[in-house]
């Protein structure tokens, strides 16, 4: 069985080209929607569907 891919807040920002700050910005005043948290460490956890919602909401192609 394949693992799924996640994405840390790190290269969501990088590919989206804002900083990790305002992810986490955006994700609190609800602009973006909450990520899963990695049950051990509690890490953001974005799925590739995750990566494509975000680049839409930012009005990325």
């Amino acid at each position: 069985m394949a693992q799924s891919r996640y994405f840390t807040v790190e290269e969501i920002a990088k590919e989206l080209g804002i900083s990790k700050q305002t992810v986490i910005r955006y994700e609190s005043r609800g602009i973006f929607p909450r990520a899963k948290r990695n049950p051990i460490n509690r890490w953001r956890q974005y799925t590739l569907n995750d990566v494509k919602s975000l680049r839409r909401i930012l009005g990325f192609s």
